[in-house]
């Protein structure tokens, strides 16, 4: 029986553990929201459809084809934090859908400044939108906004594009169709080394990408911080539970060797509350040109961006430097995932196989 939200009090949904809130987003309208919904299934469909849209897109009439798929909709995309490549990557995959796109990128734009709950705003937009993509400061503002839409008349699809330091879900999700692309000709993800670098603890690409690994098989996740900025122990009880194997360590060197990806990030000093970042040596949790010899022929060296020191430009263009790569995947997963929220993914689907466009 499918669960809705609907039916559930915010207080007892708030409760559920990570796994069983995802049972609520799978319904009509399907929300995205957090990483845990995901099955290893679904993130096959939505690798394949995303390859799909690139190839059909690559032609003039494809591209065409492709902006009538949501002609009929309209999307607002409230962005309550600083955001340029998630704003633009979701912007540019509505507008290769043909989805017409409205924004609000600033809260003190907004009735919010005349005292307006931030519930009653986005009440205000699913007037005017059939979907919301937001970023928001606050952790778990994405599900209690799908919740509040439940209960009234006007319930639209959600999706999360970044909420607090918790939850970045397509984040992930171009992450992994990075992952797949890079190691598509060298057996998959499974049985690969994945070693996550730099602010752990409250990097939430990392997060949400770390739980979406453990739907591999043999997957070893390898997690390299300094002390102050190590992954939390929330996200390693899920790891525990899902039987993925993994090791918490501040010595970078010796993961090198053996990494089949290299998961780079940035320290989340925006987080902090008194500058306490900036008392942490980071200096050994950066990559260089140094270390190219040390790593795999194969490795792919990622990065969600901004970057900082963590990554040397002297790398940029080694193939082995996937991250601008990773920039781009998020435009063609996040229309996949959008396509597939809207429920017109098919069609994309009988175009591909009558045509067959080129890689």
């Amino acid at each position: 029986m499918m669960k809705k939200l609907s039916g559930i009090s915010w207080r007892d949904f708030k409760a559920l553990p990570l796994l069983e809130k995802g049972d609520y987003f799978q319904g009509t309208p399907p929300h995205t929201l957090i990483a845990q919904q995901f099955t290893r299934e679904k993130l096959q469909e939505l690798c394949a459809l995303a390859t799909r849209i690139k190839r059909i897109n690559k032609r003039r009439d494809g591209a065409n084809f492709l902006k009538t798929l949501l002609c009929d909709k309209r999307a607002m995309l409230y962005f309550a934090q600083p955001s340029s490549r998630t704003y633009l990557s979701h912007n540019a995959a509505c507008q290769i859908l043909g989805l017409d796109t409205m924004d609000v990128r600033d809260s003190k734009t907004s009735s919010e400044v005349k005292g307006e709950s931030p519930e009653d705003t986005i009440r205000t937009f699913s007037s005017y939108a059939d979907m919301i993509i937001m970023r928001h400061p606050v952790g778990g503002f994405a599900e209690r906004v799908a919740w509040m839409l439940a209960h009234t008349n006007r319930e639209i699809p959600v999706l999360n594009a970044g909420s607090g330091a918790d939850q970045h879900p397509t984040q992930a999700l171009l992450d992994i169709y990075t992952l797949e692309r890079s190691f598509e000709k060298i057996g998959g993800v499974d049985g690969k080394n994945i070693v996550f670098v730099g602010d752990l603890m409250r990097g939430r690409t990392v997060r949400s990408l770390a739980w979406m690994l453990s739907l591999y098989k043999d997957v070893k996740l390898y997690f390299v911080a300094p002390e102050p900025l190590q992954i939390g122990q929330d996200i390693l009880d899920l790891l525990d539970a899902a039987g993925t194997k993994y090791v918490v360590t501040q010595d970078f060197a010796s993961t090198m060797p053996i990494a089949d990806a290299i998961y780079m990030t940035r320290i989340q000093d925006e987080w902090d509350a008194e500058g306490e970042s900036s008392t942490i040596d980071t200096s050994a949790f950066s990559i260089g040109a140094e270390h190219m010899d040390i790593i795999k022929d194969t490795t792919a060296i990622m990065h969600p961006l901004p970057r900082r020191k963590e990554i040397s430009t002297d790398i940029d263009n080694d193939p082995r430097a996937v991250y601008w790569r990773q920039m781009r995947n998020g435009m063609w997963i996040r229309a996949a995932l959008i396509l597939t929220t809207f429920g017109r993914q098919d069609e994309v689907n009988q175009y591909y196989d009558n045509y067959k466009p080129g890689a």
